[in-house]
């Protein structure tokens, strides 16, 4: 995702982050699908995140150094960096999601990845290895990877790698949570909906509706034609 053709948002939950008063919530409004292009899951539960969470003047929870961060600015810009090295708050830093630690960092996974981890990258439901995971990288241009499948934690460092990220992080996993769903409007000036929306990959349970619909209470991001 060229990150100098698409803006970037976070929007919030009223269970991931939690709270009722985010502007930017599902469902995507009107306006907002004019530009838009792709939107994908967050990360975990902040319970279980081990991470902090701002957005929209809101600290939902505290920032924590060394925490693996997607960070985005008033511009649209985004990246992803370790909170405190790569990325730390400044004027014009409008959102931060926190979610554990680094995956891939200096363009290599991280030491200690062990194939059959199901715990300390989040935890696999009915202990699955090959569960549909998710991640988020940076290139050494700025461009953001995504990178989604049923696989091990080893298989996702190393293929947001292969991707070509120099940094990334996890985001959510298990079957009901990944999702990475593009908007084909059939003309230029058409608006993205659920019905010319496409899943990244076939294995994805949800559908690109899901981030048009009033109960869905988790946060996601989006990225929008400047």
């Amino acid at each position: 995702m060229d990150t100098n053709l698409l803006s970037a948002r976070l929007y919030s939950g009223s269970l991931s982050p939690g709270g009722l008063t985010w502007k930017f919530t599902a469902p995507i409004s009107h306006s907002a699908a004019k530009n838009l292009v792709v939107a994908f899951n967050g990360g975990f539960l902040l319970k279980d995140s081990n991470g902090g969470y701002f957005s929209e003047g809101q600290m939902a929870a505290p920032l924590l150094t060394g925490r693996a961060s997607i960070v985005i600015y008033a511009d649209g810009f985004a990246t992803v960096g370790m909170w405190g090295r790569d990325v730390t708050m400044t004027p014009s830093v409008v959102a931060v999601r926190q979610n554990r630690t680094l995956l891939v960092d200096h363009g290599s996974p991280v030491p200690g990845l062990q194939r059959y981890d199901v715990t300390t990258w989040g935890a696999s439901l009915n202990q699955i290895v090959d569960t549909p995971r998710s991640g988020l990288g940076v290139t050494n241009n700025g461009a953001l990877v995504y990178v989604e499948g049923p696989m091990n934690i080893i298989d996702l460092a190393r293929i947001l790698v292969r991707a070509g990220a120099v940094r990334a992080m996890v985001l959510d996993m298990n079957p009901a949570w990944p999702i990475f769903a593009t908007y084909t409007p059939s003309t230029p000036d058409g608006v993205a909906t659920p019905a010319n929306g496409k899943d990244l990959t076939p294995s994805m349970v949800p559908t690109p509706a899901r981030f048009f619909e009033t109960a869905y209470a988790r946060d996601f991001i989006t990225m929008s034609s400047i």
